[in-house]
This record gives C-alpha cells, sequence and structure tokens, in this order.
C-alpha cells in the first residue's frame, strides 16, 4: 500500500497519537465532503489578505498527490475556493485541500468529491491581486506546516508529520493501530480498559 494511503487509512488520531502527539491542526475544521480521508505531501500556500490569486499559481505547481494547504497572513473567512478552482485541483490529482480561511458552492463540492476540509463556509469572495508565497512553512493554528510534511485528514480533524519523522510515525503507527486491534477483541469479549490500562489503582488506591 502506498504510504500515504495506509496514513490515511490508520487516520488522524492515531498518527497524531503515535507521533507522540505532535503534529496537531489545532483548528476547527469542516469536511466538506461527507465519508472522506486523505492523507499526502502538503503543498504550502500563503495568500494576501483577502486574496486567492497564490491558489491560482499553486495550481500550475500541483502534482498527483499533494494536499493543498491554503493560508492568509491572518486566518479570515474568505472564500479561497469554490467550485471553480476545486475542479481544477481535482484534475491535477490533489488529494485533498486543507483550507485555513473559507470556501463556497458547498453543494457544487460535495458533488465533485474532492476531500476538502476548510475552517469556514463562507460567500465572501477574495481578490486577485496580491502575491503571496508558494512552498514555503506556514502555519495552521499552532501547527507549521512545511512542503512535502505528511498532513493526515478525516473525520477527526488533521495532523501534520514532518517529512523527516515520516517513516518513525508510521511505523509507531503501524503498531499502534495493531495494539488497538487486540485490545478491541478484549474490549469485545467483556473486558473494561478500567483494568487492561491499570487505571483502577488510580481510583481506588490513589497515592
Amino acid at each position: 500500500m502506498d504510504v500515504y494511503a495506509e496514513l490515511a487509512q490508520l487516520g488522524s488520531a492515531t498518527v497524531y497519537e503515535a507521533a507522540g502527539r505532535a503534529g496537531l491542526v489545532d483548528v476547527p475544521l469542516t469536511r466538506i465532503v461527507p465519508g472522506t480521508r486523505a492523507a499526502g505531501p502538503a503543498r504550502t500556500v500563503r495568500c494576501g489578505p483577502g486574496d486567492n490569486l497564490m491558489v491560482h499559481a499553486a495550481l500550475d505547481r500541483t502534482q498527483p498527490g499533494d494536499v493543498l494547504v491554503l493560508t492568509l497572513p491572518e486566518p479570515e473567512p474568505y472564500a479561497l475556493v469554490g467550485e471553480l478552482l476545486a475542479t481544477q485541483a481535482k484534475v491535477r490529482g490533489a488529494a485533498a485541500l486543507l483550507v485555513d480561511a473559507a470556501v463556497r458552492d458547498v453543494e457544487e463540492l460535495e458533488e465533485l468529491g474532492l476531500p476538502i476540509w476548510a475552517r469556514w463556509i463562507s460567500i465572501r469572495g477574495a481578490t486577485k491581486d496580491a502575491v503571496g508565497t508558494l512552498d514555503e512553512p506556514v502555519q495552521v493554528g499552532s501547527a507549521t506546516i512545511a512542503p512535502g510534511d505528511a498532513v493526515v485528514l478525516d473525520a477527526d480533524g488533521a495532523a501534520v508529520v514532518p517529512a523527516a519523522r515520516l517513516d518513525e510515525v508510521l511505523a509507531a503507527s503501524r503498531e499502534r493501530a495493531e495494539r488497538e486491534l487486540v485490545k478491541r477483541a478484549k474490549l469485545e469479549a467483556g473486558a473494561l480498559s478500567y483494568d487492561l490500562d491499570n487505571l483502577r489503582a488510580r481510583v481506588e488506591n490513589p497515592g
């Protein structure tokens, strides 16, 4: 299985926990297309204030499998992406969009099916005048996302793994998933995490 497909399958929560609770993208995100999950290397974009010129520029560089990470100097509910830009991203083979701003044309985006996560939904349009930056580190909440970092997105939210830690975190995520599989079987047989995780003593024999 492809590394990014495996990360998507493992999920953002598992990856975040396996990374040592690092890489949380701690902003509220709406998953625009129900049922979608995705992972891929970050293609980072910093737009000008209230402007999406650089989203158009980024599509010229987009490679199949990229996760486009779209940011503003300060997060604001400007719609950086609508149906037409999302259509281009899908045709270019983008794996997903992470938009630390707004999107619009939600019904059309759902029909298009490209996985998209956004901080806001808003009809407030963006200008196309300001030159920003491409393929430089960006900040989304407290998370720094550099070009090529792995971004994992699903129903739980988003996590980012620095490219230099990808192999380490993938291996740890696999191990965590295996442990949880074994634990789930025990829970289904009637065991309690209260005992399996040695939590009883903390409550009944504190100190």
